[in-house]
């Protein structure tokens, strides 16, 4: 916890790293957040005290699993530039 917000860090599985960007969206756990900070194998999510209040993030430990699902925007341009690779 950082003030009144929390920061939670999870590792990048190599297979959705090329559709992660810094202040980009991302959801753990069904949970849509913006990506506070960016590594090539880690990321950041900065939580409000409203979505930390009413999400399972506030239940959550070092090393527990999440589930990431990356922004569906990012699948599109990638098959929209296929041809162009």
């Amino acid at each position: 916890q950082v003030g009144d917000d929390w920061y939670f860090g999870f590792s990048l599985p190599d297979s959705l790293a090329r559709y992660v960007v810094e202040k980009g969206s991302i959801a753990v756990d069904g949970i849509s957040l913006t990506v506070a900070d960016l590594r090539a194998d880690e990321f950041t999510v900065a939580v409000i005290p409203a979505t930390y209040d009413r999400t399972t993030l506030s239940e959550k430990s070092i090393g527990d699993p999440v589930h990431l699902e990356v922004d569906v925007v990012a699948k599109y341009v990638e098959r929209l530039t296929e041809g162009y690779r």
